[in-house]
This record gives structure tokens, C-alpha cells and sequence, in this order.
């Protein structure tokens, strides 16, 4: 039975994908840094008949996160799948002017750092099983900078330029990379960042490993 990490799991888009791929009969390994939050979400999604199991680390604390993937590989025996999609800080959503370099450096440490570390640590399994997929989402400035969010404006540039080499890099050796852009609100009732809709887009990327880049709306 194959195993999906979600990084970044929360109770609206995290939600959704662990009960997307938890319908295609996939063990789901949540990571967050908030353990109340987890073992919430936890719960939900055992009542639901996932099999679930959560472990915690922050994104920005790299050993934490690599031992945090590292302990679900041992729980799960695999990580076949590694989504990552945690929500940014309120502190690198500053308007240009008034971004700091502090501010951008805490940005890159999680929309580049983090998906770096994230990567190198399941990577390895990966190749030598010569399968799996890396599945990334993040906002609309990712691809056009924004100047009221600035620090996530330069910093996700940098993911998705690292996404765009990984899946260069990795197509050869059957490891797909996927990158969907949500660049509209996330929650219950929107009408193109519906959490369901954007899981579902998610294992399409994943199913069909036909596309690398999904802007949503586009």
C-alpha cells in the first residue's frame, strides 16, 4: 500500500488530500507544526478509515522536518508521494517597502528550503524504488510577483524555479514533478479554490503525470 506525506497538512486543503488519496488507498502521513492541530486532523481522518499517522515539525526548522519524513518512511515503510503546502507566516506578506531582509530570509527558508529539505530526504527511496511523485502548491506569486506580499513574492519565485529544474532533472529517471499555482482564496464554497477541486487536481497531476505546472483558472 503506497504513502502520501503531506507537509504543511491542515484541516481544509491538507484535509481534502488526505481524503483524496486516502479513497485511492493510500496511508497518509500528516506533518504540521502544531501537535493539537494534528492530532485533530488526526482524529477526523481516522474516523473517516484512513490510516493515518501524524508527526510534527516546522517547515523552517530543516532537521526537524527531515527527521519528522524520515520517522513516516519508518512508520510506513515508503513515502511514495511528498506534497507540500504549507501556509506562509502573515510576516512575509509586507509590501515591499516595508519587507525586511530578516523577512525574505525567513520566506526562502520555507518556500525554498523547506521543499529542498523535504526532497533531498524522500528523494533517496525514491529513486532506488524508480517511482514516485513530488507535488507542490503554492499562491498566484510563485509566477507574478506581488508587491504587497513581497517576501513570498521573491521567495516562491525561487521554488518554482527549483521546481522547474528538479522536474528537468528527475523526468529521466520516472520521478514526476508537479507544481499547481493557486492564485485565488482557499476555503469551503470558493468557486476555483474549493480545498475538494484543488485535492482532485492534485491526483490528476499525480495519476497522469502529464504536467508539470497547473496554474488554477488557467
Amino acid at each position: 500500500m503506497p504513502t502520501l506525506a503531506i507537509v504543511g497538512a491542515g484541516p481544509q486543503l491538507g484535509a481534502a488530500i488526505a481524503r483524496v488519496f486516502g479513497a485511492q488507498g493510500y496511508r497518509i502521513a500528516l506533518i504540521s507544526r502544531n501537535r493539537e492541530h494534528l492530532d485533530n486532523l488526526t482524529s477526523v481522518l481516522s474516523e473517516a478509515s484512513l490510516n493515518v499517522a501524524s508527526f510534527v515539525a516546522d517547515v523552517r526548522d530543516h532537521q526537524a522536518l527531515s527527521s519528522a519524513l524520515l520517522d513516516a518512511e519508518k512508520h510506513f515503510g515508503s513515502i511514495d508521494v511528498l506534497e507540500y503546502s504549507p501556509l506562509p507566516g502573515s510576516d512575509y506578506l509586507q509590501p515591499v517597502l516595508e519587507t525586511t531582509r530578516e523577512q525574505v530570509q525567513a520566506a526562502f527558508e520555507f518556500s525554498v528550503h523547506g521543499p529542498m529539505t523535504a526532497v533531498e530526504t524522500v528523494l533517496p527511496g525514491m529513486r532506488k524504488r524508480g517511482s514516485g511523485s513530488l507535488l507542490f502548491t503554492s499562491g498566484g506569486s510563485s509566477l507574478v510577483p506581488a508587491s504587497k506580499v513581497a517576501g513570498t513574492s521573491i521567495a516562491m519565485a525561487g521554488e518554482a524555479a527549483y521546481l522547474t529544474m528538479l522536474h528537468q532533472a528527475l523526468a529521466p529517471e520516472n520521478l514526476h514533478v508537479s507544481h499547481l499555482v493557486v492564485p485565488v482564496r482557499i476555503g469551503p464554497g470558493e468557486t476555483l479554490g474549493d480545498p475538494t477541486a484543488l485535492a482532485e487536481q492534485l491526483w490528476r497531476l499525480h495519476a497522469d503525470r502529464d504536467q508539470f505546472r497547473v496554474v488554477v483558472g488557467e
